[in-house]
Formats: C-alpha cells, structure tokens, sequence
C-alpha cells in the first residue's frame, strides 16, 4: 500500500434514495456480549428503533413477542428477532 495514495471518497457509491428510519439489527447485535439475557437486552438497548419490512419497531417491543429468555449467540438473537418481524424488504422513510 502506498503512502503517497490520494483518498479517492468512498469505495461503494451511495444512492441519492430515500432513507430508511431504525438501526440495521446486526448493528444493534454487535454492541452486545453473548450469551445475554432478553431481560439484559431490553436494558440497554430496548428504546433502540429497528428496521423490520414492516417499517420501524421499538426492538422491546419486538422481544415482548419472543418466548425466549436467553440468548447464547448472536445468531439466535437475530434468528429470534425475524422470526418476529419477518425477513424482506425495508421501506424507506416519508419524509
């Protein structure tokens, strides 16, 4: 890698879209520690607005709907948490 190298802007170009409200659920998994209780989970970060296909959802209230009390991995966080809100396409936000 060479050190005289101009920084050419980003890698990916980003759209001129709309935006899209709420936090991706792989964001909000990753600033957690695993295994982690659902109880621990709405603690520190319930008041978090997710992005689900059916527009933004506060994610305690998404883990009302979960059965599970315990989470050993992020895996069965995430799998749990679409199992709630479905898999699909986000809709941007009105503005």
């Amino acid at each position: 890698m060479a050190d005289d190298e101009e920084d050419e802007g980003p890698a990916v170009e980003l759209g001129e879209g709309e935006p899209v409200e709420g936090a991706p659920l792989a964001r909000v998994s990753a600033r957690l520690t695993w295994g982690v209780e659902k109880s621990e989970i709405v603690r520190r970060e319930g008041d978090t607005t997710i992005r689900t296909p059916d527009g933004p959802r506060e994610l305690a209230s998404v883990l009302d709907e979960v059965d599970s009390t315990y989470f050993s991995s992020r895996n069965d966080f995430e799998t749990a948490v679409r199992g709630v809100t479905g898999t699909g396409v986000v809709p941007t936000a009105e503005e």
